[in-house]
């Protein structure tokens, strides 16, 4: 039987993946505001990328929100950039956008307006990962699975976790496991110290 974490199980799992491609890659992508961009699931970006009506239903719908929420920014007196495509907006430098009372105060008002991401936009904005990446993530798994946690999933061909996936992380094998495979994806936070 497989234990469960939900989405604090899947978050970790997101974690890693994300962990892997930002070490792989070595460099990051878009705006540096990362409160723009939540915790990813879903099924495979290419599935994503290939749409859909509902897919592009749902991302009119949040481009029309993210259009609403800048005009209300606007109303406050931030100046701030309309939304693309998929309705990024481009904030620029995160670190000074939160330093700033008056952004944070209209971010504030302007709460309420603002659209959740919708999963088929968070599945355009998620990497496409590499076969090394992907293989990086299979030699995860199948690390943790013979280190003490037996029921943590497979990735899927995308070398993502499945979006349902589930595994007990609290119990003292999986705790292990964690530690022992954290050097597989270059988790420097989950390795051992050692002090002589």
């Amino acid at each position: 039987m497989r234990g469960h974490c939900g989405r604090t199980g899947r978050l970790r799992l997101v974690g890693a993946a994300s962990g892997l491609v930002l070490a792989l890659a070595a460099c990051g992508g878009g705006s540096g505001d990362e409160a723009e961009v939540p915790s990813v699931q879903g099924s495979s970006p290419s599935a994503a990328r290939s749409g859909g009506a509902a897919g592009g239903d749902d991302v009119a719908e949040y481009v029309r929100g993210q259009r609403a929420w800048v005009a209300c920014l606007r109303t406050e007196g931030v100046d701030v950039p309309d939304p693309d495509a998929q309705g990024q907006v481009d904030l620029g430098d995160a670190a000074a956008r939160k330093a700033d009372s008056k952004f944070r105060a209209a971010s504030e008002k302007c709460a309420d307006v603002k659209p959740p991401v919708p999963e088929s936009v968070l599945e355009k904005l998620r990497p496409e990962l590499s076969d090394q990446q992907k293989e990086t993530q299979r030699r995860y798994a199948a690390c943790m699975q013979t280190k003490g946690a037996p029921d943590f999933p497979d990735p899927g061909p995308d070398g993502y976790p499945p979006e349902d996936a589930r595994w007990n992380q609290t119990s003292a094998g999986a705790k292990r496991a964690i530690r022992a495979c954290a050097p597989v994806i270059g988790d420097p936070a989950a390795q051992p110290t050692t002090k002589g």
